[in-house]
Parts: structure tokens; C-alpha cells; sequence
């Protein structure tokens, strides 16, 4: 063989070698990621053709398949599309899937380990293979009335049963329709799906979970709680000036308004978080040390991780602290804080039930296609943040903020309540966010809430607190409180 034929016979050797491996890459090495790929619509193709299991609330389907005469054999329908639309997401023969049906996917699908046996029975009886269904543990009243309260504003409600870490409620907005991402026309799914990416506020973000904010005076909850383990009492008195100077820098901490908490430039603990004095807690966390700071924020979950409920959660933390002037500004939940509304919730939660913090959870068990019950959650505990001495305290420190403080708004009439009001600067051209967080009965701790209002405006007392109360309102009314 001569020369220009020896290269040319080699050239085409050494392209049929790297094609087949390849083929063979992609065929076993990636083969399970193209699989569960949400942009992979053949298989969503394939599994239209049985029924997809529905997504329950309270006994009501949330998320259902109904048969059709066109050329897809069932098609996804969400009855409450926008009220639940943040948990239970979409199923896209377009854009895949996203929440519930993509973190539950394999389960409603069909396809779950679980389901083996019924997968094995259906092929020897010739019956039509079928999805489970998931049980969600959000209460209808809560959902209504946090979603209800956030109507017309950015935002997030979180509801949490603080004694087992069942969510009552999680609502977004703004919401979209669910329906128009899963009908079987691909041209107006892509319509709408541009309309929503147009969107100021992307409404496929589900903001209880899936992003962070800075939580301003909500974190002088953490820094309490450091205090009282390091031998505080609410009554010790700590200084509390009307400015504080920040360490090694021309700029000053001020209060709200530019007000003065004391009048004689000191107060008690428990005062100093009733009116949510910024300077008393600047300082109170420059005393502590960034070191028992951020140990307590990570004792309550603050940690920077990501955790799935199964759908994931974006982690919270402090951030960096780099220095003095840092620590006092974290220490009042600027700077480098931020926080998502569940590890809100999580925190008054925990405050309520002890210390102890469960584990969140949303769903309460799957089913089988014949409603047989395959798998159930089971509480369980996640942390001991504080001792329940600490806890105790605090939540007194908390009743006083509601009873006494910027906490008003979120008083329900025969029902003591603990909470914490929360105000946080963005930047100098928008306006603050918002927070509200707290549980009740604080005697015997019902439901801990939390709600954030993105650039509301305003303080977290006048538009987050009665958000709160309508919603711990709604649950107790249906447990015969209140």
C-alpha cells in the first residue's frame, strides 16, 4: 500500500474508533443524565401514554392526569393552578418538569423502585400501568390565606407545624398557571412561557425556597440566643446608644429613623428586642465575638448548605465577616446575611418547640395506583440549637415584640403570640425588604409562620406582621384556637 493510501486507511480507522467511542460515551456513561434530562421530551412522550399519579392536599387533588382523544393519551391538569403552583410546578411535554413533578418524578411517573411489584402485576394481568400518587402535608386554609395576604405584592409565606416540621403552607408570588406550561399545544406553551421570562419578577421562582435575602432584625434573634448561652438573662442591661461608630471606620450604625432606644444610652436585653434597637445589637454581637455568632446561626441552620424537602432548598448563612465593622452589621442581618423564608420559619420554629429543631418535611406519604400507602415520613429531629431554658427565653423576649413592640400587627385576639419583626436594606433606590416571623399559641406552639415582602416598603410591622396573623389565624380557627 503506498503512502497517500496508508494515511487515508488510517485517518478513517481512527474516525471510526473515536465514533464508537462515542456512541458508547453516550449510549452508558450519559446515558441516565440524557434520561432524566428535563429537556429529554421523548421521554415525557412516553410516559403520557399512562396515567401520571396526582399530587394531594387534604384529600383534593392538586395535580391530576385526565385522558384525551389527541395524539398524547393524558393530559396534566392543576385545578388550584396559581394557589399551589410554587410547590407542585409543572409537567411540559416543552420544558419538562419543575417542583413537585420533578422532584417526585419517578414516583408519579411510575417508574419509582417501590412500585416494582404493581409494574411486575400489571404486565401478567394486562392492566394499564399507572403513577402513585403524593400526599402533601399543606393545610388548604394556610395556603389560602398566605396567598391571599401576598396578592398584589413580591414575596414568600412559610408555615411550619414546629413539633413534627410538617409545612402547613409555602406560597410565592407572583404566580403563574401551571395548566398553560402543560397543555398539549406547544406553540402556546412557548407563548406563555416567553410571557413569564418577559416577567419583572420571574413567577416560576418559587421565593420560599429557592432563593436568599438579607433578613435585617431577624437575626437578633440568633444573636439573643448567643447571648443568653453565654449567660445573658433577658434582663441584663447592654449598651444601646442612639449611633454607634463602627470599628476603624468614619461610618456610624444608627437606629431606626435615627432614634434613640434609651435615654440614658443603655436597656435590658429583652427591651432592646422588643423595639429592635440596631446600635444594642451591633454592639451585643461585636461583644460576643464573630465566633459565637456564627456558631449559633449554624447551630440553627444557618450553614451555607442546600437541603431537599424534596424539592431543594438554597442554603442561608452569614457570609463573610472580614472584621469588627462586618460583625456589627451582620449582627443586625445586613451585610452578608441572607436567609431564605423557610430557614425563617425554621427558626421561629425551633425557638417554639425547645430548641429543638425537626427536620422540614412536605410530603406526608406516597400511594401506590390503588391508594395503598408504599411509604409515610416520620418527624424527625435535625438539631439542638439552644437549650430549652434559652428557648423559654426567647420566646418571652418574642411575646414582648408583639405584645410590646414593633410586633403588633401580628396580635391575635385571645391567642398570645412571639415574633420578630424584620427590616432590610437593599440598596439606596429601592425600597426595604420586609419579614415577619413567629409561632402561636406561644403558651403551646400551634404553627410558626414566616412571610417576606420583597421592596415593600415600609417597616416588617406594618406590612409582613398581618400577613402572619391572617395565617396563623386561618390555621387556628381550623384546630378550634383562637
Amino acid at each position: 500500500m503506498n503512502a497517500p493510501l496508508r494515511r487515508v486507511a488510517i485517518s478513517v480507522l481512527v474516525l471510526f474508533t473515536l465514533l464508537i467511542v462515542n456512541v458508547n460515551y453516550i449510549q452508558v456513561v450519559r446515558a441516565e443524565k440524557l434520561r432524566n434530562d428535563r429537556g429529554n421530551t421523548r421521554v415525557l412522550a412516553e410516559e403520557y401514554d399512562r396515567e401520571r399519579g396526582s399530587i394531594v392536599v387534604a384529600g383534593k387533588e392538586i395535580a391530576l392526569s385526565v385522558p384525551t382523544d389527541d395524539r398524547l393519551t393524558y393530559l396534566r391538569q392543576y385545578p388550584d393552578g396559581e394557589l399551589y403552583a410554587g410547590v407542585t410546578g409543572y409537567y411540559s411535554v416543552v420544558y419538562g418538569n419543575a417542583g413537585l413533578e420533578r422532584a417526585e418524578n419517578d414516583l408519579l411517573a411510575g417508574s419509582d423502585p417501590r412500585l416494582v411489584f404493581r409494574r411486575l402485576a400489571d404486565l401478567f394481568t394486562g392492566r394499564d400501568p399507572a403513577g402513585g400518587n403524593v400526599e402533601l402535608t399543606l393545610d388548604p386554609a394556610v395556603q389560602q390565606a398566605a396567598m391571599s395576604g401576598l396578592e398584589g405584592v413580591t414575596g414568600a409565606v412559610v408555615a411550619l407545624d414546629p413539633s413534627t416540621g410538617a409545612i402547613l403552607g409555602m406560597a410565592s408570588t407572583p404566580s403563574y398557571d401551571p395548566n398553560q406550561l402543560s397543555s398539549h399545544d406547544p406553540q402556546a406553551i412557548r407563548a406563555y412561557w416567553d410571557q413569564l421570562s418577559a416577567a419583572d419578577r420571574d413567577p416560576r421562582l418559587n421565593r420560599a425556597i429557592s432563593d436568599n435575602f438579607p433578613p435585617g432584625s431577624l437575626f437578633k434573634v440568633i444573636v439573643s440566643a448567643a447571648a443568653l448561652e453565654d449567660g445573658y438573662t433577658p434582663e441584663t442591661v447592654i449598651p444601646a446608644p442612639q449611633e454607634l461608630p463602627l470599628p476603624n471606620s468614619s461610618r456610624v450604625i444608627p437606629n431606626f429613623n435615627g432614634s434613640a432606644c434609651s435615654s440614658s444610652g443603655e436597656q435590658s436585653l429583652i427591651d432592646a428586642l422588643t423595639i429592635s434597637c440596631n446600635t444594642a445589637f451591633a454592639q451585643l454581637g461585636m461583644d460576643l465575638g464573630e465566633d459565637r455568632v456564627r456558631e449559633m446561626a449554624e447551630a440553627f441552620g444557618m450553614d451555607g448548605e442546600t437541603f431537599d424537602i424534596p424539592l431543594q432548598v438554597e442554603g442561608s448563612s452569614i457570609g463573610e465577616v472580614e472584621d469588627e465593622a462586618a460583625l456589627a452589621q451582620t449582627s443586625i442581618g445586613q451585610r452578608d446575611v441572607r436567609m431564605t423564608p423557610l430557614q425563617a420559619a425554621l427558626i421561629a420554629a425551633t425557638v417554639a418547640n425547645d430548641g429543638v429543631q425537626m427536620r422540614p418535611y412536605l410530603v406526608d406519604q406516597v400511594q401506590a395506583p390503588d391508594l395503598t400507602v408504599i411509604d409515610s415520613t416520620q418527624p424527625e429531629e435535625w438539631r439542638d440549637a439552644v437549650s430549652a431554658d434559652v428557648a423559654n427565653q426567647l420566646t418571652e423576649m418574642m411575646k414582648s415584640v408583639v405584645d410590646n413592640g414593633s410586633g403588633r400587627a401580628a396580635r391575635i385576639p385571645g391567642v398570645e403570640v412571639a415574633g420578630k419583626t424584620g427590616t432590610a436594606q437593599v440598596s439606596a433606590d429601592v425600597p426595604d425588604h420586609t419579614w415577619f416571623m413567629g409561632f402561636a399559641p406561644a403558651d403551646d406552639p400551634k404553627i410558626a409562620v414566616a412571610v417576606f415582602v420583597a421592596n415593600g416598603g415600609g417597616t416588617g410591622g406594618e406590612r409582613s406582621a398581618p400577613i402572619a396573623r391572617q395565617v396563623m389565624e386561618a390555621y387556628l380557627d381550623g384546630q378550634g384556637e383562637g
